[in-house]
């Protein structure tokens, strides 16, 4: 498997199926179902495909593994260059699950423009897929920003009444940040002569220089996270979006921040790293408490997990910039188990939506009576997001909030109210929502959930028990990829440190 091409069959397969999809003619009807049985055999066989990447993947090594390199253009030493390691393994597992599961939950709901909603899909699935996948900062940077143009057609043209704002804001909120990490790739190719990833996280750039680095960075990865102040995108583009629109968003684009912190901030710029922990730990802290205190105000429930999204990627910055074994792993951990919770949180409330066409809280109640299949998946996603023990949601909190006790105690403290702010506004929304008298004649006739809806949930309430349970099956493969990155960090610094300790003259 080492010489074949698998990575890159698993991030453009998806384009292949978007091009049968385009000369795809006929009635409309028949061009729409046939778009949607394209789209999801096309994204299940690459979720198959990428299933193979975690078979044949060595837990042992912390090199990146399925290499594949490319001359693209030589003369400035840019290269076609692929491959995953124990870190970006579970990520691409995900952009290829989630995309299924979006699929499916489209099929009924989206009626106008279907063709060209379903290639959407598979264009940011490849450029989701490519993104974990790129070892050459100029290729990473192109999936990067690719992933911009579906997500905006997606919700500009298959949103809500705002969508048209919802879309340039997020739009616009992601491309300023980025802009600024495309200048610091210049720089680094200035300073290394490569954009080579791995050359360049193997590079000393000097302090000064890493610290400018680093905020650029920092500058594009904080918009996509989202961090505190820079998330009021996030709500508009998750109440507006469609219910696939918002599962990817929460799902997978989020986590390009997170995944980018560790990917570049930290081995590229190790010594600006501990410089900015403090304001970083800061960032987090607040948005943990603040947006966890919006979320209990919300009255729509789109805008309450959104809040909810940002508080629990504050614990993901928190445990990534503890440089700690528990906290790094558990803060790749729960960016896996949020892709996961949040998705599916996402879905539970477009179920409701797609029956009544509402997301208002008070409009509901009394679920339980007459769709008590759906009152308990949405239980069991509910505690989930809150952390209880045998969930996905709490192995990463538990190892984030350990990481972080090592290195500040008051930071784990803060941090902790989070978790008793979560289970404040998943049980207030869980009660008004499924719990009381039903009183409204059109909730009384909503249908419970289908077999199309249950084959959505099933694998999802799977993979949060699976995880929660069994987290050694995720947490191993990456195990060797996190403290190769420690390393790195440590000596880094350590290096540093010697160098600004004043040397005694022996005479």
């Amino acid at each position: 498997m080492s010489s074949f091409p698998i990575l890159s069959l698993a991030t453009f397969l998806p384009l292949i199926g978007a091009a049968f999809i385009l000369i795809l003619r006929g009635a409309p009807d028949i061009v729409a179902r046939n778009a949607r049985w394209i789209a999801l055999w096309t994204s299940l066989i690459t979720c198959v495909l990428s299933l193979f990447l975690w078979a044949g993947f060595d837990p042992a090594t912390p090199e990146f593994q399925f290499v594949e390199h490319a001359d693209w253009l030589p003369a400035f030493s840019i290269a076609y260059h692929m491959g995953i390691d124990g870190i970006s393994l579970f990520f691409v597992l995900l952009s290829t699950f989630l995309t299924v599961l979006c699929v499916g939950a489209s099929w009924v709901s989206i009626t106008v423009r279907v063709k060209e909603y379903m290639v959407a899909f598979l264009v940011l699935e490849t450029l989701m897929v490519g993104m974990f996948c790129a070892l050459d900062l100029i290729l990473f940077y192109m999936f990067f920003e690719g992933v911009l143009i579906p997500m905006f057609l997606i919700i500009g043209i298959w949103g809500g009444p705002r969508r048209v704002y919802a879309s340039f804001k997020f739009f616009l909120y992601t491309l300023l940040g980025s802009v600024l990490m495309l200048l610091a790739i210049l720089a680094i190719y200035v300073q290394t002569g490569t954009t080579d990833l791995p050359t360049a996280m193997a590079y000393d750039f000097p302090v000064g220089l890493q610290k400018w680095l680093f905020l650029a960075f920092f500058a594009s990865f904080a918009v996509k996270v989202p961090m505190w102040p820079v998330h009021t995108w996030l709500p508009d583009a998750h109440v507006e979006a469609p219910t696939a629109g918002s599962v990817i968003l929460a799902g997978v684009l989020l986590k390009m921040g997170g995944y980018g912190f560790v990917r570049f901030s930290l081995p590229m710029f190790p010594v600006a790293t501990e410089y900015f922990t403090p304001l970083i730990f800061t960032l987090s802290i607040v948005a943990i408490i603040y947006t966890s205190l919006v979320a209990l105000a919300q009255e729509d429930m789109k805008k309450l997990i959104a809040y909810s999204s940002v508080a629990h990627m504050g614990i993901v910055t928190l445990g990534i910039f503890t440089v700690t074994e528990e906290g790094l792993q558990g803060a790749v951990l729960q960016m896996l188990s949020h892709g996961i919770v949040s998705s599916a949180l996402f879905l539970v409330v477009g179920v409701v939506y797609d029956r009544l066409h509402t997301r208002d809280i008070a409009r509901y109640g009394g679920l339980a009576d007459n769709m008590p299949k759906y009152a308990f998946v949405f239980m069991a996603f509910m505690l989930a997001s809150v952390g209880l023990p045998g969930t996905s949601g709490f192995v990463g909190e538990f190892l984030v909030l350990l990481g972080t006790f090592q290195v500040n105690t008051w930071a784990a403290f803060l941090a902790t109210t989070g978790t008793i702010l979560s289970a404040a506004y998943m049980l207030y929304l869980y009660r008004r929502v499924v719990f009381g008298k039903i009183t409204r004649e059109d909730v009384r006739r909503m249908l419970d959930l289908s077999p199309r809806e249950i084959a959505i949930f099933a694998p999802l309430i799977v993979l949060v028990l699976w995880m929660g349970i069994y987290p050694a099956s995720f947490l191993k493969p990456m195990q060797a990829s996190v403290a190769n990155l420690i390393e790195r960090v440590e000596s880094a610094q350590k290096a540093a440190h010697l160098e600004t300790v004043p040397r005694v003259a022996v005479r």
